[in-house]
């Protein structure tokens, strides 16, 4: 990663359903899906396998857009 201070996780709940959205800087993106999408599947695989022994859905996705500032949710 090269810009680290960018990258953040927002976690999605919905009934027994978790959404993990990665949030990176344009120029990380490509490092976290890798070569023909490895490294997003292996993440997605290691969640899903987990959540399944838990007995709950879980799933990563990935963010086209910066995540909104916690100042900004407050406006609304």
């Amino acid at each position: 990663m090269d810009h680290p201070d960018d990258l953040t996780v927002e976690e999605e709940k919905m009934d027994n359903r978790t959404i993990y959205v990665i949030h990176a800087h344009p120029e990380d993106m490509g490092k976290i899906i890798g070569k023909k999408g490895r490294i997003i599947m292996a993440l997605r695989d290691l969640i899903k396998i987990i959540a399944t022994k838990q007995k709950v859905f879980a799933d990563i996705e990935i963010a086209e857009t910066a995540p909104i500032a916690k100042s900004d949710q407050s406006d609304k």
